[in-house]
């Protein structure tokens, strides 16, 4: 992993992932990270309130880009595209050269209580988010919410399933190929639950 990235925000990032791997979350000071990003305290958290946000500071990012995605889908397209337009932005964040940060990500965040109900909060925000707009879009909120709740499922399993794989293969591709079984799935769950009405 690159010791050094030019931003201040991406070498704190990479300062406290190697710190968190190397001392465990709870031993690893604000002051430390700084230390070893290069940085001082005062921009430490000029950036970030605490030392655990500075793993999470995507969040923002994701959310606009899951609003943006479905805002600008293609007019008249169906469920299932809308909700594509949505979720499929979200990989553009994570690039190839950050995978060796990401898993151990991985390995941190499921390590510690606190990491675990904050990335249950940024799940539960992406999932709020696109949900929203997706029910601007359709005008149905019970749809919307199970497009999202599915849509972000199958970003999540395919970003797990591409941080796991030792191939080289977009992460895109990995969530691309999640969206369509989610699609598949809900078809057959709807055309399975009017049979069913009709009988």
């Amino acid at each position: 992993m690159a010791r050094w990235e030019p931003d201040t925000r991406g070498r704190l990032l990479h300062a406290a992932v190697e710190l968190f791997a190397e001392h465990g979350y709870d031993d690893t000071t604000a002051a430390q990270i700084a230390d070893r990003a290069g940085v001082t305290r005062t921009t430490l958290f000029r950036h970030f309130a605490d030392k655990r946000e500075i793993l999470f500071q995507g969040q923002d990012e994701l959310v606009a880009l899951a609003v943006e995605g479905v805002e600008g889908a293609t007019p008249g397209g169906t469920p299932f595209e809308i909700l594509r337009a949505g979720v499929l932005p979200l990989c553009a964040v994570h690039t190839d050269d950050r995978r060796q940060v990401r898993q151990l990500l991985a390995v941190i965040i499921p390590a510690s209580p606190e990491l675990r109900e904050r990335a249950a909060f940024k799940r539960s925000a992406i999932t709020d988010a696109l949900g929203a707009a997706l029910t601007a879009r359709l005008g149905d909120a019970r749809q919307a919410g199970v497009l999202a709740d599915a849509g972000v499922r199958a970003y999540y399993d395919g970003y797990a399933a591409w941080i796991d794989s030792a191939e080289r293969d977009p992460l895109i591709d990995r969530v691309g190929a999640e969206l369509a079984t989610v699609e598949s799935v809900l078809v057959r769950l709807a055309f399975s639950t009017l049979a069913a009405a009709r009988t």
